[in-house]
């Protein structure tokens, strides 16, 4: 292929400054990953403790994940069906839980005092390439949810009620991973900048509230993705859908 006459800054465009690992030939976002894997080791001990001793009365950590557990799997009861939700039901419940615990440790957690030789450590959450990820999962999860289903008889859907609709649903299968990864995003990433913008014009009066109001918008940005996922796989595996 001849070489473009000129060249496209687009792929070189970035916001910040970012911890690289090199692996092979690829630069991967380091701080993402560490503060990924820290989101990941809190879940795992919660779970552990909560786990740990069982009691038929639960109380504690426990009941936290028992009633964690009832509401999720209301949440893909209602959205995907009483035959397929028992399936999804871990997917969907990882999902919220490491999107919560992601935007709350954004929040809550200081990670300006880890210092890094660039770069600086944040929610997993607030960085795109995790929320793009996340949102990638989603599509490849309803698409394996539907042909597993169904078989080939899934892309009936697309030509249905008439072949008319076939580019317009092809379009809303892109736009489904960007709403959701964007809308993740730009939340979170919103929130800590506000808060940080606010902590140096009047520190430790004024964005107390704003705080508290990120708490709350971070656990309806986790429980918002969590049910928009339940949704689409629900759409994928129900018959009356195609």
């Amino acid at each position: 292929m001849a070489p473009l006459p000129f060249a496209l800054p687009f792929a070189a465009l970035e916001v910040g400054q970012h911890l690289y690992w090199q692996l092979g030939h690829y630069k991967i976002h380091g701080q993402v990953f560490l503060s990924s894997w820290v989101v990941i080791g809190a879940l795992l001990a919660v779970v552990v403790i909560g786990t740990r001793r069982m009691e038929r009365d639960p109380s504690g950590v426990q009941n936290l994940l028992e009633f964690l557990w009832d509401y999720l799997r209301d949440i893909a009861r209602e959205y995907i069906g009483e035959k397929a939700y028992r399936d999804w039901l871990p997917f969907i419940g990882t999902l919220f839980l490491f999107i919560f615990v992601s935007n709350w440790g954004g929040a809550l957690i200081p990670w300006k005092l880890v210092h890094l030789p660039s770069g600086e450590l944040g929610a997993p959450t607030a960085d795109i390439n995790t929320t793009i990820a996340l949102a990638l999962l989603v599509s490849l999860a309803y698409f394996y949810a539907g042909l597993s289903r169904k078989g080939f008889r899934y892309f009936e859907y697309y030509v249905e009620p008439t072949p008319i609709m076939l580019p317009f649903k092809i379009v809303e299968d892109f736009t489904k991973p960007l709403s959701l990864s964007f809308r993740l995003f730009g939340n979170i990433l919103a929130d800590e900048l506000v808060v940080a913008v606010l902590a140096f014009l009047v520190p430790l009066v004024v964005p107390l509230p704003v705080m508290f109001l990120g708490l709350f918008t971070s656990a309806i940005q986790a429980l918002i993705f969590a049910t928009l996922a339940a949704y689409y796989i629900g759409e994928a595996v129900h018959e009356e859908h195609h």
